[in-house]
């Protein structure tokens, strides 16, 4: 009833809320984009997105379509996997940015294991950084990282934007330092944090670091300072931190996936997880 290509290309649409990026993700031209949605809208007899020239977003009915769009093309790709004869196997290293320990990302990596039960999955939590050194060393085969929004390279699996966030208790003095709760270097979060406040003319202090999100969370909740965060990925406990406190925008960050040069088996098991990434990437976008 439903053809999975059209359901491909309304995740697509459904998780980076624009046809242009959902196109740029799928290779497709933007009017075949629109063509699948209306063709599914057609086979749903159901209007899935609202639209207009300067947003989208799901209606109810889209909604509810995330996960029967899931759950079709979940069985469809064990079907095609299971009469085709195809087994993957192998060792696969991947990587995750420390964001996505919040989210349900454990979920799809546990399912992925269930459904290739062959292949030898390998877990890195680093900073971006870190993780896109180790790739371009070939030291991991995929890796699901942030990125700059002006940067180029990776698959996107969905734009946000950077807020400053802290305890609701938090009360910052204009007359003093602004206490940063950062990353170590090579931070994306903390670059970006340093370079408004500079760029502001803001008078900053490092208020606590930590390589570890939760070490980080326990600072801000504590209300040691501010920290640089994705809005869709909050942690619970913090709040975006009121305009009134006159903190620079931060800008927009882009989520990507990203693959190794690595060929063979290893680079299926990659191709393999990445799609099911991009299939759940509407379930990474807010924390457990």
């Amino acid at each position: 009833m439903y053809d999975p290509s059209q359901l491909r290309t309304f995740l697509a649409v459904a998780q980076t809320l624009s046809f242009t990026q959902a196109a740029r993700r799928l290779g497709l031209r933007q009017s075949t984009v629109s063509q699948h949605v209306r063709r599914l809208e057609a086979a749903t007899g159901r209007p899935l997105f609202t639209r207009d020239t300067h947003s989208v977003e799901l209606t109810e009915d889209g909604e509810a379509m995330l996960g029967f769009a899931r759950t079709i093309l979940r069985a469809h790709e064990r079907a095609a996997a299971f009469f085709t004869g195809t087994r993957l196997r192998g060792r696969l290293r991947f990587g995750a940015s420390e964001d996505f320990v919040v989210t349900r990302l454990p979920e799809t990596l546990e399912s992925f294991r269930r459904a290739h039960p062959e292949v030898d999955l390998e877990l890195t939590v680093e900073l971006s950084g870190t993780l896109n050194a180790r790739l371009e060393a070939g030291r991991l085969d995929l890796i699901l990282a942030k990125r700059r929004a002006e940067e180029s390279g990776g698959e996107l699996v969905w734009q946000d934007s950077l807020i400053w966030i802290g305890s609701p208790r938090l009360r910052l003095e204009a007359d003093r330092p602004v206490p940063l709760i950062v990353y170590p270097p090579p931070g994306i979060t903390r670059a970006r944090a340093l370079e408004a406040l500079e760029a502001q003319g803001r008078a900053w202090r490092i208020a606590c670091t930590s390589s570890s999100l939760s070490g980080n969370v326990a600072a801000a909740r504590a209300g040691l300072g501010v920290m640089a965060h994705t809005r869709g990925l909050v942690p619970p406990g913090l709040v975006q931190v009121p305009a009134r406190a006159g903190l620079p925008d931060l800008g927009d960050v882009d989520l990507v996936l990203r693959k190794g040069r690595r060929r063979g088996a290893g680079q299926e098991a990659a191709d393999a997880l990445a799609t099911a990434i991009l299939a759940s990437g509407d379930r990474l976008q807010r924390p457990r």
